[in-house]
């Protein structure tokens, strides 16, 4: 199981690498099996499409703030919560959204769950 240090330090290389638009490292913190659903309630993303997704996240100038630390927990997984500012239809928008994340023995990340709805979101 992967150290409490070692998943804050890995969510912490997310935000690192999102908001100097390094969509490489981003995607090297996953385990070649993730799955990411983000939002929760659409179709899931695995291997390329989570690399696609990453790329154009970089190209809509994604930055992430974080509201709070990075939380661990007593098992295998860890969460973020954070206000993501980002292009979108050609306006600047803001997400808040919580991010929980499982990870391998390796402190890679396997499952990505992103919370946030259509209330979530500002212009």
């Amino acid at each position: 199981m992967p150290s409490q240090g070692m998943m804050k330090a890995a969510l912490q290389a997310y935000v690192d690498g999102l908001n100097r638009g390094d969509a490489e490292a981003v995607i090297a913190l996953f385990a070649e099996n993730a799955v990411i659903e983000d939002p929760v309630g659409t179709p899931p993303k695995r291997g390329r499409e989570i690399a696609d997704w990453f790329h154009q996240a970089v190209a809509m100038q994604a930055r992430l703030t974080p509201v709070a630390p990075v939380r661990g927990s007593h098992g295998n997984a860890a969460a973020l919560a954070f206000i993501v500012t980002t292009e979108w239809e050609g306006q600047r928008i803001s997400i808040h959204s919580l991010d929980t994340c499982t990870f391998n023995g390796a402190g890679k990340i396997v499952e990505l769950k992103g919370y946030w709805g259509p209330e979530d979101m500002e212009a």
